[in-house]
């Protein structure tokens, strides 16, 4: 390798997202080309997903379902062959038009007579009128023409996917693909079952796309950044292509999964595709792995690297300790090379909050590294992407702002911080304001008071549009045993700040914290519903608390009131770890309910109805505790 000169290119595995590029890759190749090493990135998640969904694709998905038997057809795969000439015939201009490439097509596609529909349009039946109207009509009203067509072409792909899983491949998915082969999984087994298995139509394509790829750039290294359990088997198919067509390329693998998950790595298997694997932020390890490879510096001086042995085959673990590369100098990332005409904006939520995660195609940009609270129970703050905080300065925020608006020509950007702080999102704002950006941003915060009417104001001058925030479990005994550091009531003041500046506001929720309760329970659903008639929010998503080795529940549980359940010998992927509360809830059965309002709630639905109707069992002995949050906001100031 010394020999060689360095070509390094990053990879996006599948599924991440297709309306946008995940930043890992942009980050990774902005930082090297800082340092003068040949780099090059791609998107082989958007790539393969365009493959599948093209006139050729669809006939292949074809050969396969008419291989099926006839009493192996699901709904979705029924109506697939039904209108199969309507498919073929559509999917072109459909990914066109969701690529802003043939807007004028959102004429015809409203009309509900051009795309052939499958079981996806059920949904729209709830929203029909007393006259069996039109069933969009109160979301979009007359106009709206271009969001609506959106919206019904997002239903149509997502009746391809579950023909791609239903027919091709049972572990497909648009983002969480084959995502039970990787998360929390105690061995490597399940994983290497599935890589020795015959390929699926979605391998052979995917293997197809990696071989293009090393032709494109002849790459001596291959970096592959996982950031979920739903692109691991895909980065390890890819891998597995590598060293198939060659052997002397280097590969790597990170990103978030691997700094999660696989801490106590010790499966040598792993390393039959990848010849490194490092934790946490990757600059200073790719930067002491690149030296290696050139012969600069020797194996032991590597920085939060595994590798395999070889001389005994086992897994070792190399950490030369080293200072991490200061965040404001790792440089701008750059997206030049990723395909940025090609990414979907999808509209999957009739939620003009809850579609920012699926529609535009946002810059991601971080505005510091790791997260300044870093004191939440139920969060990783042990490990170094929450642990480690470090800022930089608005104006060196602000000059990789106008940078990237002059690459890519798009300003509107995700702030991707584990939870932007306000201090730095003052002096950003004010920068911004005073270079005339006129970027729109959104963003991650924490609901603390720090934000009052007079910087929501600021904040939305300099292009704040949306922010996300954990309210969790909406209960102020809880908020303070998880030590989140606010009150419901803070919460409703702060939201409403914010929405009162026209700032959109998302609710993180959590449902099943240890000693949660049904009453608690209720509470929460009470309170939320509260906010969203309030005007306080206008987005939100209950999650069922997980608890993680890496968090204090999981480090310390018994603070928390219940008991951890044994985990089995772990030689691959460690997260995830069950654990027993007295308390005895059904929380699966409460989780049901919680969405089911939420879901309506976004939709203002049911914000009148006591929220004890939404649970479908008897809810004993519990209250409703009613104005709540219109007493606090009454106390603003």
């Amino acid at each position: 390798m010394s020999s060689l000169p360095l070509r390094v290119l990053s990879v996006i595995p599948p599924m991440t997202q297709l309306n946008t590029p995940y930043p890992s890759t942009a980050y990774l190749t902005g930082f090297l080309r800082s340092r003068d090493v040949t780099s090059f990135q791609e998107d082989l998640a958007l790539a393969l997903v365009l493959r599948l969904l093209s006139a050729d694709g669809l006939r292949a998905v074809a050969e396969r379902v008419a291989a099926l038997p006839a009493d192996k057809h699901s709904p979705a795969v029924q109506s697939f062959v039904a209108q199969q000439a309507r498919y073929l015939a559509t999917i072109g201009p459909v990914i066109a038009f969701l690529q802003g490439r043939d807007s004028t097509l959102a004429h015809r596609i409203v009309g509900r007579h051009f795309l052939p529909e499958g079981p996806r349009f059920s949904s729209l039946d709830v929203y029909l009128d007393e006259e069996g109207g039109d069933p969009l009509g109160w979301a979009f009203g007359a106009l709206g023409l271009h969001d609506r067509a959106k919206h019904l072409a997002t239903l149509y792909l997502n009746d391809l996917a579950d023909v791609l899983r239903d027919a091709v491949d049972p572990r497909f998915e648009f983002v969480r693909y084959a995502e039970s082969l990787a998360g929390s999984q105690p061995t490597f087994d399940p994983l290497a079952q599935a890589l020795a298995a015959p390929p699926t139509l979605v391998d052979d394509m995917l293997r197809s796309l990696t071989s293009e790829a090393l032709a494109r750039h002849a790459p001596t290294v291959v970096l592959l950044s996982v950031p979920f359990p739903g692109a691991v088997y895909a980065a390890f198919r890819i891998a597995q292509t590598i060293k198939a067509h060659d052997p002397s390329i280097v590969t790597v693998l990170g990103g978030g999964f691997v700094n999660t998950e696989l801490r106590e790595l010790k499966d040598p298997r792993v390393f039959d595709y990848f010849d490194y694997v490092s934790l946490d932020a990757g600059e200073r390890p790719l930067l002491s792995l690149l030296e290696h490879l050139q012969g600069k510096r020797s194996r032991q001086r590597l920085v939060r690297t595994f590798l395999r042995d070889a001389d005994t085959g086992a897994v070792r673990y190399v950490n030369m300790v080293e200072p991490d590369i200061a965040f404001a100098e790792v440089g701008t990332p750059t997206w030049d090379g990723l395909p940025l005409d090609r990414y979907l904006s999808l509209l999957d939520m009739l939620n003009p909050m809850n579609r920012l995660w699926s529609d535009g195609r946002w810059n991601k940009l971080t505005v510091a590294h790791g997260c300044y609270w870093k004191k939440c129970s139920f969060c990783d703050v042990s490990l170094d992407y929450i642990g480690r905080y470090e800022g930089a300065s608005a104006a060196v925020l602000a000059d990789r702002i106008e940078a990237i608006v002059r690459e890519t020509g798009q300003t509107g950007f995700h702030f991707v911080d584990e939870a932007a702080p306000p201090k730095s999102l003052k002096a950003l704002a004010t920068e911004l304001i005073a270079r005339n950006t006129g970027i729109s941003w959104w963003g991650n915060i924490r609901f603390e008071k720090t934000f009052s009417p007079e910087l929501c104001e600021l904040l939305a001058d300099s292009g704040c549009i949306a922010v996300s925030g954990g309210l969790e479990v909406a209960s102020d005994r809880l908020l303070n045993l998880m030590k989140k550091g606010v009150s419901v009531d803070q919460v409703a003041r702060v939201t409403r700040a914010f929405t009162d500046a026209g700032i959109l506001v998302h609710a993180y929720l959590m449902y099943g914290f240890p000693t949660q309760t049904v009453q608690d329970t209720v509470d929460a659903l009470e309170y939320v519903r509260q906010l969203f008639d309030n005007g306080c929010i206008q987005s939100g998503f209950f999650h069922r608390f997980a608890c993680t080795v890496h968090s204090p529940v999981g480090k310390n549980p018994e603070e928390y009131g219940v008991t951890l359940r044994p985990l089995p010998p772990v030689t691959f992927a460690k997260n995830d770890v069950g654990f027993h509360d007295p308390t005895g809830v059904d929380h699966d059965a409460l989780g049901k309910a919680l969405k089911k309002a939420i879901y309506n709630y976004m939709h203002g639905i049911g914000l009148d109805e006591d929220v004890r109707s939404w649970f479908p069992f008897h809810v004993p002995k519990t209250t409703v505790s009613k104005h709540r949050i219109s007493r606090a906001l009454s106390q603003r100031g």
